[in-house]
C-alpha cells in the first residue's frame, strides 16, 4: 500500500504531497520539493501495525 502525505519544504516552506510506501517499513528516501526544487531528505518511521508515527523533512544541511 502506498500513503500519500503532505510534506512542508525546509527550504520554501511551501507544502506539497508525495507517496510513501509503507510496505517497506521505517525507512528514507531523497525527494526534491515540487516547488523550488532542492533535495530533501524524507525519514518516516512506522508502528509495527503499518500506522505512520513521524515524517521528517530535512535539508542536505541537516543529515
Amino acid at each position: 500500500m502506498i500513503d500519500d502525505v503532505v510534506v512542508d519544504c525546509p527550504y520554501c516552506g511551501e507544502t506539497f504531497g508525495t507517496l510513501l510506501d509503507p510496505g517497506s517499513g521505517s525507512d528514507e528516501t531523497w525527494e526534491d520539493c515540487a516547488v523550488c526544487c532542492q533535495p530533501i531528505l524524507l525519514r518516516w518511521q512506522l508502528s509495527p501495525d503499518g500506522e505512520l508515527l513521524s515524517l521528517e523533512a530535512l535539508t542536505d544541511s541537516e543529515v
